[in-house]
This record gives C-alpha cells, structure tokens and sequence, in this order.
C-alpha cells in the first residue's frame, strides 16, 4: 500500500509539475487561415460551389494548367463546370496531406500546400502542390489567390 501511495503522489507530482503543452490560439491569423483552408475543401468535397466560393475574397486569382483565371464577384466564380471534369479521371473527393506557413502577418497568410485527388476507394489517383494566399479582410478570413501544380 505504502509503494501504490509513493507512485501516487509521484504521478501527481509529475503532472503538476510538467508544463502544459499550449494549444494554438484560435484567433492567430495563422490558425484563422487554416481554418478557412478547411472550409474550403469540406465545401469542395460537397461539390458545394455557393459554400466553396464563401470562402474566397474577391477579385480571386486562380493559376493553374498554364492558365490565369480571375474571378470578380462569387456568382463569376459559381457560373461554371467543375466537378464533371474531375469525377470524369475518377475523382471522388480531396484532402490536405501538408500544409506548411511559409509567410504570416495579422491580415496575411502564405501557406505551402499538397493535395490528393482520390476515388472513391479512398486510393490516391493525383498529388500536388499548391500556394495559398488566405487575407483578412472586413473581418473574415477567405482565400485571396492560390496557384496550383495541378491540371
């Protein structure tokens, strides 16, 4: 008994005197940005274009496949085919494999993404990179411009 009350009052000793490991504050730009990243592709992943394009600010600038595409308001960026083309090589949804802050002020963040496109059977059929440009503006966090290694 006396041994289960040393080891006790050792354990107790140990968790008041370890330092508690923080958790990052919600409200940091970089903890805003990446929050909106994941807003971002819950709503791509829903094929929910009105909910994807409330996570841009615009004018938002896209490139990718050789091309510059700026969209002025979220009706512009809404009026378009998306996810046909991808289900058409056997998309089924997106996720984040890295996400890396390259570059942070109070109303800017610059994050170093990679991305897979897998099917339905949770393979992976593409990986890329990408560049994130999340600002803050009026308020809300949204995705400024992003510039895409993929097709």
């Amino acid at each position: 008994m006396n041994q289960l009350r040393r080891l006790s009052m050792l354990f107790l000793t140990l968790i008041i005197t370890i330092p508690a490991v923080s958790q990052p504050d919600a409200a940091t730009p970089e903890a805003q940005a990446l929050a909106t990243l994941d807003r971002f592709m819950a709503a791509f992943n829903r094929q929910d274009l009105k909910s994807w394009s409330e996570t841009l600010h615009y004018p938002h600038v896209r490139f990718a496949s050789s091309q510059v595409n700026i969209y002025d308001t979220p009706t512009a960026f809404q009026n378009r085919s998306v996810f046909s083309a991808l289900q058409a090589t056997g998309w089924d949804h997106s996720l984040w494999t890295q996400r890396t802050i390259t570059l942070s002020s109070d109303t800017k963040v610059h994050i170093d993404t990679e991305f897979e496109r897998r099917n339905a059977e949770g393979q992976t059929i593409g990986r890329y990179r990408s560049l994130y440009i999340v600002t803050e503006q009026n308020g809300r966090w949204g995705i400024q411009a992003r510039s895409s290694l993929a097709p």
